[in-house]
């Protein structure tokens, strides 16, 4: 970011999970437990997963502190999450898909700095906090406490750094990338911890005519284990693989207008999960 220039960029994300997998294999039937916050246990086989959607209107700023600090902020301005499942129990079944949620999410703030800046490399750090600004004690249809991936937040405070190195193989028309990032996550005040995450992407960007950027990346994500009290939460944690190709229009010198469309390429859980089936990223950016 050039010295006292601000950058606003707000986006739209959705991810349809509803592919039932088991390890790396798909599955008819995809049974998790329940966290029982009340009694601190976790219920074995509690529901059977039918499907979940992702929506979140999200908004990220940078400003331009110098011409290579850069500070930065990412806002979930509204977080939607539309849930299906089978409650079982005492030997029934019970069929709800109220149990999802609607709120503002868990802001994030941080730093950025350049290294290595010329007309062909570009070496960025950065560091991030993730504050527990979401609701994390959502009631579900039952009238307890919902689980805690469909909160708006997660009720922990978080620490995210993450190094970028960009080559222009032409400059100004060719890019190769590599990121890599690790989040921290701490513990809630229900003594649930989200497990750590490390992802790492290689892409390459390619400008058209008429003001046209195409882009092609690989996503690796790696989540560990969830854990509540201390002890690993079972059908948590996965490895997952995305083949994101994506477009982005210069419709000025200070606005442009992006979609990203994450393909599945391999998944694997721990036990059963529903997995991502697509997801889709599009906004715009605007600099100030």
């Amino acid at each position: 970011m050039p010295r006292k220039t601000f950058r606003l960029d707000l986006s739209y994300r959705y991810v349809d999970q509803s592919r039932k997998l088991a390890g790396t294999s798909a599955t008819t039937e995809v049974l998790t437990p329940g966290v029982n916050f009340a009694t601190g246990e976790l219920e074995p086989d509690h529901h059977r997963e039918i499907k979940t959607g992702f929506h979140v209107m999200q908004a990220d700023l940078s400003y331009g502190l110098t011409s290579r600090l850069s500070l930065t902020a990412s806002v979930p301005l509204v977080s939607v999450k539309h849930h299906e499942h089978v409650v079982i129990e005492d030997g029934e079944e019970r069929f709800t898909d109220g149990d999802g949620t609607k709120g503002f999410g868990d802001v994030q703030v941080g730093a950025r700095y350049a290294f290595l800046p010329s007309t062909r490399d570009l070496l960025l750090t950065s560091v991030a906090a993730k504050l527990p600004t979401g609701a994390h004690k959502r009631l579900d249809t039952a009238g307890e406490i919902t689980e805690p991936t469909l909160q708006p937040g997660t009720g922990s405070t978080d620490v995210v750094a993450g190094l970028l190195y960009s080559h222009q193989l032409e400059p100004m028309k060719s890019e190769v990338f590599l990121n890599a990032s690790y989040r921290h996550n701490g513990t809630s005040d229900l003594r649930y911890k989200l497990g750590d995450e490390s992802q790492a992407t290689a892409g390459v960007t390619r400008t058209l005519d008429g003001g046209w950027t195409a882009s092609v990346q690989l996503n690796l994500r790696h989540g560990r284990r969830d854990r509540f009290i201390g002890v690993d939460v079972p059908s948590t944690g996965s490895t997952l693989l995305n083949l994101t190709p994506g477009l982005r229009w210069q419709a000025s010198p200070s606005l442009a207008v992006y979609a990203f469309v994450p393909v599945p390429v391999h998944q694997r859980v721990n036990e059963a999960q529903l997995a991502p089936r697509l997801g889709v990223v599009t906004g715009f950016s605007r600099r100030f």
